[in-house]
């Protein structure tokens, strides 16, 4: 998919975008990435966050509602480099993520809340392909997300 500005967006299609509110910090190489949304639901356990990755489609992004909890990472290297090596546009965790320094080495776009060096549970409790809402926004699976260093917005179509 294209390259495409959020502030140009905004611009143009201002009426029909949800705007995250969240402040999010990039810790993938790749600054400028979007995509269909696939979401995940999870609170401090990351299996199905390594499922999903393992399982959606290329070029999507996953967007992961960890609550919001510094509880625990609940993406570090191992599973980044899964993602880029399947091809999927980009992460979005309303959460943790760990190993940074070599998160920002990835060809990947990653967006978390902060850094915990600690791993998350591996119990398998959450959800998959739901309706997430956090940052003021509805992230609906198969949506688009577009997201660069001015923010995070959400399409209900392909805008570029």
């Amino acid at each position: 998919m294209k390259e495409v500005k959020t502030a140009d967006l905004c611009d143009e299609f201002h009426e029909e975008l949800q705007i995250c509110t969240l402040s999010f910090q990039s810790y993938g190489k790749k600054k400028t990435f979007s995509g269909p949304i696939a979401t995940v639901k999870v609170k401090d356990d990351n299996i199905l966050v390594r499922e999903a990755i393992s399982s959606i489609s290329k070029g999507a992004v996953l967007v992961v509602d960890g609550e919001g909890s510094k509880n625990c990472a609940l993406l570090g290297d191992r599973l980044a480099a899964i993602a880029l090596k399947r091809e999927l546009a980009g992460i979005i965790i309303y959460g943790c993520v760990r190993d940074s320094a070599e998160l920002a080495k990835l060809d990947l776009g990653i967006l978390a809340i902060d850094t915990m060096p600690l791993k998350s549970k591996k119990e398998g409790k959450g959800e998959r392909d739901s309706i997430l809402q956090f940052g003021s926004v509805e992230w609906k699976p198969r949506n688009y997300v577009y997201a660069d260093e001015d923010g995070v917005v959400i399409s209900p179509r392909p805008l570029a």
